[in-house]
């Protein structure tokens, strides 16, 4: 599976569709000329829909779209938003080997989806055709890139509905939440529900508590990382937006001097994994990566002062980009924060 550089990067160290006839969803989509702008959710049930996304493209329906397929942290974003019933299908890491939902699903019900790919490298054109798909959404991590295509069928993809995409890098986590709150609102959620804004309510304190904790914490150091059997992924804050708000807001993130992959993370060998002094580290808890037991066995990473003060929490490093699936991400910190102590 051919895969384009820049996702390569972001992807990092998990990083290692077959033709179909569809005429008659190629002559169904939509056009790509229309005024920016979002309306609001009463416009949108009735249409006609336009939405402006971040490439930036123009999207237009005669109605709103009501069959999305989308990346399944989009998809997750979308369902908070209250759109559970306008997710067809799928793709992006959904469901493990026992049944059980990804923790990128949220609060998405995966057995009223059609999964279509359930892993890096997995997109099924075929199954995509045959769910009639209205709008496909998904991250765009670097500028012209779509998040979870294969490179191989992207353009093939792309013909058989119009492609939304929000930028997920180098903005801070607000940000995205903004767009795909925007997004949400012109397919006709209710951005003033109670539970929506109770969600950002909640998100809202927790940012000023994680400041808060910050402040108080005596500047406690935190590294955000990957591991890998030969590598040690340190992670960005100027380019992850996550990571990158959590800097804003006072946090002292570790930012790696000799970045590759993109910019978004400093790889590092086992032997000098030590390179940044850290008091907690934040670890990529994705399915795919190495968790604190796969790492016990690596000197480097049994060496760590933040590994043997316990100072090691998990991190999820694709975020939920909805209040309600980023305030928990937000409160993790804080607490571990709170929990932990500055290293000598």
């Amino acid at each position: 599976m051919k895969f384009s550089q820049v996702s390569l990067s972001r992807r990092g160290l998990l990083a290692a569709g077959g033709a179909v006839g569809a005429g008659a969803l190629l002559a169904a989509c939509g056009g790509e000329s229309a005024e920016s702008g979002s309306p609001a959710a009463s416009t949108a049930a009735a249409g006609p829909w336009k939405f402006t996304d971040d490439q930036p493209k123009d999207l237009t329906a005669d109605s709103t779209p009501k069959k999305i397929v989308a990346f399944t942290g989009t998809a997750a974003a979308l369902v908070d938003l209250g759109l559970q019933d306008s997710i067809v299908g799928v793709f992006g890491e959904t469901k493990k080997a026992d049944g059980t939902a990804e923790t990128q699903a949220g609060s998405l019900d995966i057995s009223k989806v059609e999964i279509i790919g359930n892993a890096w490298g997995e997109f099924s054109v075929e199954k995509y055709a045959a769910l009639a798909p209205e709008l496909l959404v998904t991250h765009m991590f670097d500028a012209g890139a779509y998040w979870y295509l294969p490179d191989e069928s992207k353009d093939q993809i792309l013909k058989l509905a119009p492609t939304a995409t929000i930028t997920v890098g180098r903005v801070p986590l607000n940000k995205p939440i903004e767009r795909y709150a925007e997004l949400a609102a012109s397919l006709g959620a209710d951005l003033n529900s109670a539970k929506v804004v109770a969600d950002k309510a909640r998100f809202e304190k927790a940012a000023a508590d994680l400041s808060e904790a910050a402040k108080a914490s005596g500047g406690i150091k935190v590294l955000a990382g990957s591991g890998a059997a030969d590598i040690f992924y340190v992670s960005n804050p100027k380019v992850s937006s996550d990571i990158m708000y959590f800097k804003e807001l006072g946090v002292d993130i570790i930012v790696p001097e000799k970045t590759d992959g993109g910019d978004y993370y400093e790889s590092l060998s086992w032997e000098n994994a030590d390179k940044y002094h850290a008091d907690i580290i934040f670890l990529d808890a994705r399915t795919g990566t190495l968790q604190p037991n796969d790492l016990a066995s690596k000197p480097g990473w049994s060496a760590l002062p933040a590994v043997k003060a316990n100072q090691v929490f998990p991190w999820q490093a694709v975020p939920i980009y909805s209040w309600a699936g980023s305030a928990p991400l937000i409160e993790a910190l804080t607490a571990a924060i709170k929990k932990s102590k500055k290293l000598a």
